[in-house]
């Protein structure tokens, strides 16, 4: 991997991230850790492929149950757009919480799956724009 060292980062600090805003992540390393700064940007294409998909079921009363399939969150509401708004605002209230506690999240077995959604989300940071990437699917009721 081709690494800085922390010395060398810190005396080039406005250097180093220029570089990694304009032209490329930049790899450096302290001690024994291995370290990336890159552009929010770059983060975003990198989670492009990643996608939250739900299960749609119609109720009895003909509300709209939308059941997320990356993160076990569940939203009902009178219509399907309704019902991707609030599974949007839960997804992003969700990996606001994960972030505020992700030493915690991160190291649970069963939740390191959810890292790059939490991420897609925070760096989304709009409910409207992770409404419009859920893709439902039909259920069973």
């Amino acid at each position: 991997m081709i690494t800085m060292n922390a010395t060398d980062v810190r005396r080039d600090w406005s250097l180093v991230i220029d570089k990694a805003v304009r032209e490329k992540p930049q790899f450096f390393k302290r001690t024994r850790d291995y370290m990336m700064l890159s552009d929010v940007n770059f983060l975003e294409e990198l989670l492009v492929e990643y996608k939250f998909t739900a299960e749609k079921i119609i109720e009895e009363d003909g509300s709209v149950t939308l059941s997320l399939n990356e993160i076990d969150l569940v939203e009902n509401a009178e219509s399907e757009e309704s019902a991707k708004l609030n599974l949007a605002k839960s997804i992003l209230e969700y990996s606001e919480d994960f972030y505020n506690e992700f030493s915690y999240w991160s190291s649970s077995p069963d939740r390191k799956t959810h890292i790059p959604y939490v991420f897609k989300a925070l760096v989304l940071d709009d409910i409207n724009k992770i409404g419009d990437l859920i893709e439902c699917q039909s259920g069973k009721n």
